[in-house]
């Protein structure tokens, strides 16, 4: 009987990552004896509070402000003082989308990232885990920092509206209400290392993902310089050329400099929330993956992180991943350290319908992992 540890991101759009491993798992169970064990991860965006939960976190859900200002439900993972906050759950892409698909980008902001880190330090949580991809925001955190008790004001004195390109109106920031967390460790989980401003900074990069137009890059990146300003004299230092200040819109920056986060990477972070390393002990093969093998999986993703977590192991387990497509050569895959790569378009090519029904796919995907490495292999 082999003893297979699955650990996979999710499929984005189709399968969350718990949906994927059980997927796996019955695949694996229908091909033979097997002990499988599902630990589903993130890197830090979508996904990361489920993976928390899915690691025994337990989840709180609350009604934050969304990225348009609307009530939205969002939900932390806490567990023992240790919150596991995700950006997307009140600022991500994916609630503009389920809201008439409209994006927002000169408008959207972060305000309910802060709403969840207040709550989860309401609720005791001395360390905060900020899980920050897949925003809608390029806002500079300022929506964070305003609910954080900071006021920011235009030359007369009014209180700036929300989003990014308001910024270029700001005159002040009051930071005398700003609340006090000192006393609380901020992570922030990502993957990204792109400066606040200039041609690798969060508007010119990342604006366009979040619907921005040439000239709405100009105006974000004009309302971020501003607010780097402000927000640097107010704090009495400098964060905007720190690796990862761009990273979710900016929401770095804010972080960075008003929370004092040091940054990790995400995949990292989560698979020690996991105890991942404890679930790779006595393992013979781990399986993980994601919708997409691609160039950026190569950049520290979920694949790859977990792939370098099974090589460290002593001994180290081999990995094998499934996703819904892969454009990765074989000697990408085994520089990265996966050993072979088993998509859903390889028994479906059809794409649509991998994307319609990708849960028998993955259970007959599994099927070939079994014969593979845990039949023909002693």
């Amino acid at each position: 009987m082999g003893h297979v540890l699955i650990a996979p991101d999710k499929f984005k759009g189709t399968l969350t990552a718990s949906e994927v491993a059980a997927h796996v798992a019955a695949g694996l169970i229908a091909a033979g004896p097997v002990k499988t064990v599902s630990v589903p991860v993130a890197d830090g965006g979508d996904g990361t509070v489920d993976a928390a939960i899915a690691a025994g976190y337990r989840r709180v859900e609350l009604g934050v402000r969304g990225p348009t200002g609307k009530a939205v439900t969002a939900a932390f993972g806490l567990l023992d003082g240790t919150a596991v906050v995700e950006a997307a759950q009140a600022c991500g892409l994916a609630l503009l989308r389920h809201d008439g698909g409209q994006l927002a980008p000169l408008t959207a902001g972060s305000r309910g990232v802060g709403e969840l880190i207040l709550a989860a330090v309401r609720m005791g949580a001395k360390k905060v885990i900020l899980g920050i991809g897949g925003t809608a925001s390029t806002d500079g955190g300022a929506g964070l920092v305003t609910a954080l008790g900071g006021r920011l004001r235009d030359a007369r004195g009014n209180n700036l509206p929300g989003g990014g390109a308001a910024l270029a109106d700001l005159r002040t920031l009051d930071v005398t209400g700003l609340r006090d967390l000192s006393g609380v460790e901020f992570l922030l989980a990502s993957d990204v290392d792109n400066p606040l401003l200039g041609p690798a900074g969060a508007a010119a990069v990342y604006a366009p993902q979040k619907g921005a137009s040439a000239a709405d890059v100009a105006v974000l990146e004009a309302g971020l310089a501003r607010w780097a300003d402000v927000a640097e004299a107010a704090a009495g230092k400098a964060a905007r050329d720190l690796p990862g200040a761009g990273a979710a819109g900016g929401l770095g920056f804010a972080a960075q400099l008003f929370l004092g986060a040091q940054t990790r990477p995400g995949i990292a972070l989560l698979l020690e929330m996991a105890a991942f390393e404890q679930h790779l002990d006595g393992a013979d093969l781990v399986i993980t993956g994601e919708g997409s093998l691609d160039e950026q999986t190569l950049h520290g993703k979920t694949p790859v992180g977990v792939a370098q977590a099974a090589a460290a192991h002593d001994p180290a387990v081999p990995v094998v991943a499934v996703a819904g497509l892969c454009s990765l050569s074989r000697a990408q895959l085994r520089e990265a350290g996966i050993e072979a790569a088993y998509a859903l378009t390889d028994v479906e090519p059809d794409v649509a319908l991998c994307c319609a029904s990708p849960g028998p796919l993955l259970e007959r995907v599994a099927g070939r992992i079994a014969a593979d490495w845990l039949t023909a292999r002693p």
